[in-house]
């Protein structure tokens, strides 16, 4: 929330709230009072636009005026005052425009959306339109000290989303273009390296890549250049290359009740789609010279959230290009728990007691650490939930996340879980991407109630 809006909203309340219970403001009128009230709702629409958690406050400010300047004073009007002023600061539990969680790497970051076609896939979504696979990477990387230019923005489709993004209604980001995305478009490289590590993400099922924005710039403000998948027609929202909106199709099959024969086609199509993003990337036609000259395309990692992180899983087993994986918080689904993998893994995971981890969750993770060949990490981030590693609960006061920590558990900061998530993941990077020592061990003890350590075959803590 801006202080502009801040102060609207806390003086209205405070003044309502007043005004309400009979009492009053030494020294000041209360003519004045909602002359100044007014003036700030005028100035707040005209910097920043028309909110709609506002409207319970303009109701709000026009009762106050109706029994100031006609002197009734009923205790029934009084109630409905104080009622508007409760239903005010309620639909406030959902902020106009969420404040991300800020990178705390030492570079300034830079992004580019690329939007690419496939013409060797069809569209399984769209079968008889006879499309071809549409797949959406946001680069996220360094930039060059100094830098400046027009922000990214937060979400594809603003001005034309759909009723519904996930499970949030569409008009309630209606002012999501306001949000500080932390990147600047089109913005230089920066030269501090010859070559940069490089990293794909892949988000959770059915949400779109900038709901790890938080996560994203984290790393990119560390030194690597991540390119943000969003998967089409399984996204939430995402603009196509021709310009087109489109949103989740699910075609389930009536014999598969559990789902899971769709999950594990739909990861067959993500990892496809990962290894298409790698062979674009390996392309200096396709990326631009400034952008592909410094990249260290001999390094490449994947990591992903839920479904995402299964993606990372079967990424590094099929395309031999990745070099390391992270699964954070996801189910695993096919045969990928019974392989071997060769390249370096985590496994990061919010704390069962929050999230009730699903058996095959369980199991199919377990089965993976064991058989590690290079080894890795898996580490257990106490009081975090599920969705604690997206910018979700960013969209909530503080009000509605501890309402929402009441309902779903999750009590950590969600500040801090993604603060966590960057530094440990950044750190396991480090080895498989960069050579240097990571110093993941070091990086988790400078926090509280995360638990864990190295993996392997051989390992006590592989379980």
């Amino acid at each position: 929330m801006s202080l502009l809006a801040a102060a609207f909203a806390g003086a209205l309340v405070a003044v309502s709230g007043l005004w309400a219970f009979r009492l009053s403001l030494p020294g000041l009128s209360m003519r004045f009072v909602l002359s100044a009230l007014l003036a700030l709702a005028v100035l707040q629409v005209a910097l920043e636009g028309f909110y709609w958690q506002f409207i319970p406050g303009y109701v709000l400010l026009a009762v106050a005026a109706f029994l100031r300047n006609t002197g009734v004073a009923s205790t029934l009007l009084r109630l409905s005052l104080a009622a508007l002023m409760f239903s005010f600061v309620a639909v406030w539990v959902l902020v106009p425009v969420p404040q991300l969680t800020q990178p705390q790497g030492r570079y300034a970051i830079g992004t580019k959306v690329f939007r690419w076609v496939d013409a060797t896939r069809p569209e399984e979504a769209t079968a008889g339109l006879h499309a071809r696979r549409n797949v959406v990477v946001q680069a996220w990387y360094p930039a060059a000290q100094g830098s400046r230019g027009i922000s990214s923005s937060y979400i594809d489709g603003l001005g034309r989303l759909p009723d519904y993004v996930s499970l949030l209604p569409g008009f309630v980001m209606r002012r999501y273009d306001r949000i500080q995305s932390n990147g600047i478009l089109e913005a230089p490289i920066s030269t501090d390296r010859k070559q940069w590590p490089v990293v794909l993400f892949s988000p959770g099922y059915g949400a779109s890549r900038a709901f790890y924005t938080s996560l994203i710039t984290g790393l990119a403000s560390r030194g690597y250049v991540v390119f943000a998948v969003d998967h089409p027609y399984e996204a939430a929202v995402v603009e196509l290359a021709d310009g087109r909106i489109v949103t989740t199709i699910e075609n389930l099959s009536k014999d598969d009740g559990n789902r899971i024969g769709y999950m594990i086609r739909h990861l067959d199509l993500r990892a496809s789609d990962v290894s298409f993003v790698v062979d674009q990337i390996h392309r200096v036609d396709v990326l631009g010279a400034t952008l592909f000259d410094r990249l260290d395309l001999n390094h490449i990692g994947v990591i992903g959230h839920s479904f995402g992180g299964a993606t990372a899983a079967v990424s590094m087993d099929r395309d031999p290009r990745v070099k390391a994986a992270a699964n954070i918080d996801g189910t695993l689904y096919g045969n990928i728990a019974g392989k071997a993998l060769k390249g370096q893994f985590l496994l990061l995971q919010s704390d069962p007691a929050e999230t009730h981890h699903s058996e095959w969750y369980l199991s199919g993770n377990r089965q993976l650490l064991e058989k590690l060949e290079a080894g890795g990490f898996r580490y257990e981030i106490g009081g975090a939930n599920h969705y604690g590693f997206t910018d979700v609960p960013l969209f909530f006061s503080a009000p509605g996340r501890f309402l929402l920590a009441q309902l779903m558990g999750g009590p950590r900061e969600v500040e801090e879980t993604h603060r966590a998530t960057v530094d440990i993941v950044a750190a396991f990077l480090q080895g498989p991407l960069t050579g240097e020592p990571g110093a993941v061990e070091a990086v988790v003890r400078r926090y509280e109630r995360i638990t864990g350590g190295p993996v392997g075959p051989h390992s006590k803590n592989a379980r």
